[in-house]
């Protein structure tokens, strides 16, 4: 009973000594991005892939080899899932839980018999989010809400920037969100909002480009899309 105990003790003192070192070598990792190329890394953790971690960065998420060596951007995809793309699925979580931070900072166009909600990040200046917003009654009447989050293309210090926080800060900020997508001046307006905040999150969750639509299990669409086709796919997803 006695040698029993001894391996289980070892045993313990093993993983625990394992664990430690686990965490010591992920903040290794994280400084070692940070150091190489700038990147603030949010968190370390393993991979689906065996030797690679997946860092999840201010800038999306990378790949890196255990020893901090090796850097790999791109997409995991699993044969033997039929080809689920794993990098989406840990990115999906991570814009679930982004978006639930942010459900009091969006500007909502609400269905009367909601069916469905997308989250769509949005640009005033951006042509194809223009189109979308002017069928924003086509798509209430399917039954598919549509909550929209800021994501200036041009950055923090552009045009597009200021004419959103506007938005945001107006006193009508769905009316403002309208009259701007149709081309029509706004006033000027500045208060305490979260335009930054949005645009640094999409950033972390891969929007490159607007409109960048979130369905309902987290999975993004780059782009337009119709309000028929949209919601066929969230009726697919549901199904």
């Amino acid at each position: 009973m006695l040698r029993m105990f001894s391996i289980i003790l070892i045993a313990l003192l093993a993983s625990l000594s394992f664990h430690a070192q686990a965490q010591q070598d992920y903040a290794d990792i994280r400084a070692k991005i940070t150091d190489s190329i700038g990147l603030s890394v949010i968190e370390v953790t393993p991979s689906p892939v065996p030797g690679l971690l997946q860092a999840m960065t201010n800038r999306g998420l990378f790949y890196i080899s255990e020893d901090g060596t090796y850097l790999v951007h791109g997409k995991v995809f699993n044969l033997d899932k039929g080809l689920q793309n794993e990098t989406e699925e840990a990115l999906s979580a991570v814009r679930l839980q982004g978006i639930d931070t942010f459900s009091d900072s969006m500007i909502e166009f609400k269905a009367d018999d909601e069916k469905y909600q997308v989250t769509v990040f949005t640009d005033t200046t951006c042509g194809y989010c223009r189109k979308l917003h002017s069928q924003i009654d086509s798509y209430n009447e399917k039954g598919i809400s549509v909550r929209y989050l800021a994501f200036p293309r041009g950055g923090v210090s552009s045009g597009g920037f200021k004419e959103l926080v506007s938005v945001w800060c107006a006193d009508n900020p769905k009316k403002a969100m309208t009259a701007a997508k149709a081309g029509d001046d706004i006033s000027n307006k500045s208060c305490k909002n979260n335009v930054s905040a949005h645009y640094n999150f999409g950033q972390q969750v891969g929007v490159q480009g607007t409109p960048a639509i979130v369905l309902s299990n987290g999975n993004m669409i780059p782009g337009y899309q119709p309000p028929a086709e949209l919601l066929k796919i969230l009726q697919d997803i549901s199904s």
